[in-house]
């Protein structure tokens, strides 16, 4: 009797132990289920957070593009009246190259933030960067040619600052 005791103990060992790796495997295939879910919410999460930089750092640089054009909109009165003081005669050569060297700097700070005069003589007028102010008819020029500048015009990349006041031919 005792060794049919150890063969039903032994069978109910194995049967206790073949439950056993039955529950486990079941466990690991749930555990492996939502493994790959959390991964997946992972990857997604990591997706988004990197577009979300990458939107926040393009609206930081819109951003800073407008705040600087229109600071230096104010700037554009200031650089037309350096120019006229600049071709203003002088008795004072002194005063007129101190003149030349402040007009020359405040062109150099539009240029290093990327403000650039519009392109206006012998140009074809476009309404986007040019204000017609003046027309005349004269067979020597174009069709719609810009032949005068009036006032400077002024962009930062493809914003307008302010319109070139331009004459333009027939």
């Amino acid at each position: 009797m005792t060794e049919k005791t150890t063969q039903n103990s032994e069978v109910q060992n194995e049967e206790t132990q073949e439950i056993s790796i039955k529950n486990l495997q079941e466990e690991l295939e749930k555990l492996k289920g939502e493994n790959e879910k959390y991964y997946d919410h992972l990857q997604r999460t990591a997706a988004e957070f990197d577009n979300y930089k990458k939107r926040v750092s393009k609206e930081k640089e819109k951003i800073y593009n407008l705040a600087v054009g229109d600071v230096m909109t104010k700037f554009i009165s200031v650089l037309d009246n350096l120019e006229k003081a600049t071709l203003a005669e002088s008795t004072d050569e002194k005063l007129k190259e101190g003149v030349t060297l402040i007009h020359k700097q405040m062109a150099d700070l539009f240029t290093s933030l990327n403000v650039e005069q519009i392109k206006t003589v012998k140009e074809t007028f476009n309404p986007e960067f040019h204000d017609a102010v003046m027309h005349i008819e004269d067979k020597e020029y174009g069709e719609q040619e810009v032949i005068e500048e009036l006032r400077s015009g002024y962009k930062m990349g493809d914003r307008v600052l302010r319109h070139a006041m331009v004459k333009v031919a027939n």
